[in-house]
């Protein structure tokens, strides 16, 4: 499915089921609304599905992997190799987001977007879509051509689409990639036309002087480059990344099934300002799992409108925030399923 076709197949909620929904929530054995978050979710995942008891059976959390040239100006406290060693760490399972995504009973699948060295494996669980090795230095100049960002995306809406074809009813997403907090916090400044001061992070751990330089960085590659923000795929080859490129296409292709995409953390939530810049409609088929503790993600929430789930001081990446959300999502869908109405229970309803 090409990009401007998924974009005309995004369709608005199913408003029947939302309001059958809301209608049983109504009559479960509960003050209504008593459980707050957790039915305004249920109707949401409703309204997404188009289901009015839905139900979310095979999970997956996608994590996405690319390296960023940027990585040369200093802005991160790790080295590039981490990247595809990590990559190798979530394939044999051994990664935060592994134990998080067994914890759920969901599948992890890995995407090698653009990592800049060869990963060393002919594990079948590695998607290997890769656009290039690595992104440019994004301070230097654009991050990528405009056909890498095009095909990073559409990337992203193919992968998606296999594992909804799969079977996969919810899609958690991840990334890794040594540096993508500059380019994340890049995509943000660009459309939200805030200074970087306001958004930038800490991201693995660098020092004040560390942090200093990737704000410094940010403020160059925004004048460099000066991405228009008023389209997506232009700030994506501007200051963006292949990993957070193909995170916006599997927000963009999830919402063309009707699947509901748990978006992790900062890196996540970047690709997904892109994807509703890039396909407005898809917003409504967007959960924000949680508030990251890097700075500025509350502020880039608020710009999608998404209220998070979960506040826990989590910073990681990988998907391991969106596991957490996925689990909150099947206890939502539960209640709306399991609960006895007051009828059923025979317990009396308030006068």
């Amino acid at each position: 499915m090409l990009l401007k076709e998924a974009i005309k197949q995004i369709q608005p909620l199913n408003e029947a089921a939302m309001q059958a929904a809301r209608q049983r929530q109504n009559i479960l054995t509960k003050p209504a609304g008593s459980l707050g978050r957790l039915e305004e979710l249920s109707i949401q995942l409703a309204g997404i599905t188009g289901k009015n008891i839905p139900t979310l059976k095979d999970k997956v959390i996608i994590t996405m992997a690319g390296d960023h040239g940027v990585v040369a100006e200093g802005v991160s406290a790790y080295p590039q190799e981490v990247t595809p060693q990590m990559v190798l760490n979530f394939l044999a399972g051994g990664a935060a987001i592994n134990v998080l995504a067994r914890h759920i009973g969901a599948r992890v699948v890995v995407g090698d977007m653009g990592v800049a060295n060869d990963i060393p494996t002919t594990d079948e669980k590695l998607i290997r879509r890769r656009v290039g090795a690595g992104t440019a230095n994004l301070a230097q100049g654009p991050a990528m051509t405009r056909a890498q960002a095009e095909e990073a995306v559409q990337s992203g809406i193919e992968i998606a689409l296999a594992e909804i074809a799969r079977g996969a009813d919810i899609i958690g997403t991840g990334d890794m990639g040594i540096g993508n907090t500059t380019p994340s916090a890049a995509i943000a400044c660009a459309l939200m036309k805030i200074h970087p001061e306001k958004i930038a992070g800490r991201g693995t751990g660098v020092d004040n002087d560390g942090l200093k330089r990737k704000i410094s960085v940010i403020v160059r590659a925004l004048d460099v480059n000066k991405p228009n923000m008023n389209d997506g795929l232009d700030v994506l080859t501007k200051v963006g990344g292949f990993e957070i490129g193909g995170l916006a296409g599997v927000m963009i292709g999830a919402a063309t099934k009707h699947v509901p995409v748990m978006v992790d953390g900062f890196i996540s939530t970047a690709a997904a300002m892109l994807a509703v810049t890039i396909a407005p409609q898809c917003k409504s088929y967007l959960i924000a799992a949680h508030r990251s503790k890097e700075n500025g993600h509350g502020l880039m929430l608020e710009w999608l409108g998404l209220k998070p789930l979960l506040d826990l001081d989590l910073r990681l990446g990988e998907g391991t925030g969106a596991a957490l959300g996925i689990s909150l999502a099947e206890a939502a869908c539960k209640i709306l399923s399991e609960m006895a109405t007051f009828g059923e229970a025979g317990v009396s309803d308030k006068k």
